[in-house]
């Protein structure tokens, strides 16, 4: 038995997907708090209806990872029958954090203390799976010497993190978080000491962009889904600094959640990586656009702010290898053509007649 927290989100429904195939009951937590951040546009209450309809023993809870009554009712009668729990239910926006601090803190730390605690209590043989963030950096990349190349930001080819991306070693310390990246932060530190101090077998995956089609994309987060959207109802599209260079590696929902069942299958405690496309897919903005204008076949109505956004990465690609050391079976599956590719039909169906 799987629980899922934000169940019904990106992350949640493929891995709820996903475990339910490979023949495990699923209970999911999702209160569609996602809507409440960004808007109707961004509901995942569609999503949570395909769910309960499509796939086979999927139970939803609606209840939030703040109420600790609630959650502690749901693991108290699910007990030792809960071999994973799944943790992707977040807060994810800089901006929705820097203006509403305590509860952006509330929901990602808060939230992730009383799953542990309650996994502690109830099922301390189950596998947790936190899908933490490169945020945990703080702005310590924005030092690396780039590059400016003409459609992207880049580090010289012999540097160490050139070839690969970055690894898990980067410093959390001395660097300019956003008050989402401090949150994260202390979620994924407790995820560590709770392996390590209780001996839970416990994962934080340090994800950089994640997308699929699946992802509702608001202006405040979901950089791909968003960027699609506007290319086919013609929103304009606005790129906050560095010249729109900024490069994001982006790995589809699905092969995150693959890389949860690799780890589930073989669990460790108090483990942390970093996950996302790697050198296998990323992208600039500017490289997003120039795709999604040949997947439309017209120009996105584009603007340009210089301010960039607090804690803003100006590159990040991450450095896979210590997971594929560790889990040689996991492979990618989709690369950033066949991801937006993915994501431009999908947002035909839904948005283009509109």
């Amino acid at each position: 038995m799987a629980v899922v927290t934000g169940s019904a989100g990106l992350v949640g429904a493929a891995a709820t997907r996903l475990f339910a195939e490979r023949g495990l009951e699923v209970h999911g937590i999702d209160n569609d708090m996602r809507r409440a951040f960004f808007g109707d546009a961004a509901s995942t209450l569609r999503t949570r209806m395909e769910l309960e309809r499509e796939v086979d023993g999927y139970t939803h809870c609606d209840a939030d990872v703040r109420d600790r009554e609630a959650l502690e009712k749901i693991f108290r009668k699910l007990g030792a029958r809960i071999r994973v729990v799944i943790h992707a239910a977040a807060q994810p926006s800089h901006d929705w954090a820097a203006l509403n601090p305590q509860v952006d803190f509330a929901i990602n730390a808060n939230g992730t203390l009383n799953l542990l605690e309650l996994t502690r209590a109830h099922c301390p043989e189950a596998v947790f799976i936190f899908t933490s963030t490169n945020k945990v950096y703080g702005d310590t990349p924005n030092r690396l010497p780039f590059v400016e190349r003409e459609t992207r930001w880049e580090l010289p080819d012999d540097h160490p993190y050139g070839r690969h991306g970055i690894d898990e070693s980067m410093s959390l310390d001395q660097s300019l978080h956003s008050l989402f990246g401090v949150s994260k932060t202390a979620a994924d530190l407790l995820v560590q000491e709770y392996g390590r101090n209780f001996g839970l077998q416990t994962v934080a995956f340090r994800a950089g962009c994640i997308t699929g089609p699946k992802h509702a994309g608001a202006p405040l987060h979901g950089f791909l889904a968003y960027l699609v959207r506007c290319a086919v109802t013609g929103e304009p599209y606005e790129i906050f600094g560095y010249r729109g260079k900024q490069v994001r590696d982006n790995i589809h929902a699905h092969d995150l959640a693959t890389a949860f069942w690799e780890f589930f299958q073989k669990p460790r405690r108090g483990e942390v990586y970093n996950i996302g496309g790697s050198r296998h897919s990323n992208c600039s903005m500017l490289e997003a656009i120039e795709i999604a204008e040949r997947l439309v076949g017209r120009p996105v109505d584009r603007s340009y702010s210089d301010t960039h956004r607090t804690g803003d990465h100006i590159w990040w690609i991450s450095d896979v290898r210590r997971f594929q050391s560790h889990y040689p079976d996991w492979r990618f599956r989709y690369d950033l053509l066949s991801i937006m590719e993915e994501i431009h039909e999908e947002a035909r169906a839904r948005f283009a007649s509109r």
